[in-house]
């Protein structure tokens, strides 16, 4: 192999790389790479659970002064996020 066959296989690597890298999203590389995801939660909010559902992540959490349950949903590319209120 000649040494331009050598860089150019190089770049085609790193390149391939750092596609498959940035086109996951924040959810995916938490679930499916072992990475970290930091979830901020609305004042007057008390964490109670966390489940995913595939790439999509569901967290409920508790409205302090209301006493009312909110089950939110942060999907993998932020389109379609649903709500439930449990009352």
């Amino acid at each position: 192999m000649t040494k331009n066959a050598i860089k150019l296989t190089a770049i085609t690597t790193l390149f391939m790389a750092l596609v498959m890298h940035t086109s996951c999203t924040e959810n995916q590389r938490a679930r499916n790479f072992g990475g970290t995801e930091t979830i901020s939660l609305l004042p007057n909010e008390e964490f109670v659970n966390i489940t995913w559902k595939e790439n999509d992540l569901w967290i409920i959490v508790k409205d302090t002064t209301t006493g009312v349950f909110y089950a939110r949903e942060k999907s993998s590319f932020g389109v379609m996020q649903g709500k439930i209120i449990i009352e």
